[in-house]
């Protein structure tokens, strides 16, 4: 079952076209992957998908219900939709747990002490319970990575959005957000990643969409993109991407 459904998609910032008519279907369940070269619309996708960046026209149609458009309750579209920032978008001032349990207080409504409960679940989930006491400066890039998953899985939502979740990470560190992501796909969470990191990509998906000039210009087994494929705009990325030390 499609979890998103999105249908000729389009944003356009001034004069600039960033999505073109983007079609793309997120099953339940899923790790979805979309690539594509900087500034090819991969970010204003996840942002159109729960509304942090409105869409010019198009479809995107959420279990099932539309929910672009001015009737859409946005704040309850988002409790369902995490997402994952490349910053990891934590507050400095605040422990990790306090970081978790923020938008279960107030955007949930959960008492102080349902939420921590809630909130070290998670976290003990990913192997971070016992830094719940720690500030986000005593913690590596991949802890923070790990924060912030566990932040977005205690909203319990339909799927998560990853934007570029790698981007500030060794490749050390991305390999442990890799093994993360394995997890939860083994726990049928659907998640929704863009990256430009083709090792990456390969560690959590085999088939990956690929965005350029805001359109899907193809949907693939990643090692089929890889080689030579007979797009020249796809040939042009992984040859790049390789060249990249």
């Amino acid at each position: 079952m499609a979890l998103f459904e999105i249908r000729s998609l389009r944003k356009q910032f001034n004069d600039h076209q960033v999505l073109k008519g983007v079609d793309l279907d997120v099953m339940e369940g899923e790790v979805k992957v979309v690539m594509g070269p900087s500034g090819c619309g991969k970010s204003t996708l996840l942002r159109c998908l729960n509304r942090l960046v409105e869409p010019c026209a198009g479809s995107i149609r959420f279990r099932g219900e539309e929910v672009t458009g001015s009737g859409v309750n946005v704040r309850a579209l988002r409790q369902q939709i995490g997402f994952l920032f490349q910053q990891f978008a934590l507050y400095r001032h605040l422990t990790v747990l306090d970081n978790t349990t923020l938008a279960l207080r107030k955007l949930k409504g959960m008492k102080k002490q349902d939420a921590a409960e809630r909130a070290l679940h998670e976290l003990d989930r990913l192997d971070m319970a016992g830094h719940a006491h720690k500030h986000p400066a005593h913690l590596s890039g991949g802890q923070k990575q790990r924060v912030a998953l566990a932040r977005a899985l205690a909203m319990d939502p339909a799927v998560i959005l990853l934007d570029e979740p790698t981007s500030a990470l060794d490749p050390v560190m991305a390999r442990e957000v890799a093994q993360l992501i394995r997890k939860l796909h083994s726990e049928r969470v659907t998640m929704l990643c863009v990256t430009h990191d083709v090792e990456f990509a390969s560690a959590i998906a085999e088939r990956v969409t690929f965005l350029n000039q805001g359109l899907v210009q193809a949907e693939e087994r990643l090692c089929v993109l890889q080689n030579n494929h007979e797009h020249p705009a796809i040939r042009e990325f992984f040859m790049t991407e390789k060249r990249t030390p």
